[in-house]
């Protein structure tokens, strides 16, 4: 994650027991040392094709957002960027679902995963500023390319079918747009009302939370 002067830095300094709690959970040290057990992979690996369907329109209404709020034409086209890398992320889930013999239409979403969708839906409504929305969409594209980076680095012992998986969204060409995505992020923040800082940093944290239990539900605990 990026250095900086900026609310984000803050908070991941604030927040950095929770944040770490998060990107190096137990599910991701076993994909990184080798030890994971490939039904939690598979697992994850259904439950998470779900949940990408339902992040599409999350993003695609942060982008809406971006077209109506900010001050930054960049913005829509970063961010424009993201939903259409999301259809190459829909396909590669088909693909290793069929590798690994998930019959992905028989995947009922569980509790963490219904719980994450909600929170997406919330963030959607249009009276939800701008600054939280795309806080929110920066910190759970974050989460993962922290994850799966970790497990790519010097000293990991990763087994060569999770392989691409990390690299999937460890690679530095996504950790760019993370990075897009935190300084879009940071300089709303910058400007915004305290009262709108304060609501984003609650998304932050909420994300985070969703996220361990989206992992814990990963390897099959509450």
């Amino acid at each position: 994650m990026e250095i900086g002067g900026g609310v984000i830095e803050t908070w991941l300094k604030k927040h950095r027991l929770l944040y770490t709690g998060a990107t190096k959970h137990p599910l991701i040290l076993s994909i990184r040392d080798g030890t994971i057990d490939f039904s939690s992979f598979k697992r994850w690996l259904g439950q998470d094709y779900l949940f990408v369907r339902e992040f599409v329109p999350f993003v695609a209404s942060v982008l809406i957002k971006a077209c109506k709020e900010s001050d930054d034409s960049s913005d829509m086209e970063i961010i424009l960027g993201g939903v259409a890398s999301l259809n190459d992320e829909i396909a590669w889930f088909k693909k290793e679902a069929s590798k690994w013999g998930v019959e992905l239409s028989t995947i009922v979403p569980q509790n963490a995963n219904q719980d994450y969708c909600r929170f997406l839906e919330s963030l959607m409504r249009p009276e939800v500023d701008y600054t939280v929305a795309i806080t929110a969409c920066w910190a759970i594209e974050a989460v993962y390319q922290e994850s799966f980076a970790f497990c790519l680095e010097d000293g990991s012992r990763i087994s060569p079918e999770l392989r691409e998986t990390c690299q999937r969204w460890g690679n530095d060409g996504f950790g760019q747009y993370c990075s897009s995505l935190q300084n879009i992020a940071n300089r709303h923040l910058g400007k915004a009302p305290l009262d709108v800082v304060a609501k984003a940093e609650v998304v932050f944290l909420r994300v985070l939370e969703l996220e361990v239990q989206f992992w814990n539900m990963s390897r099959g605990s509450s």
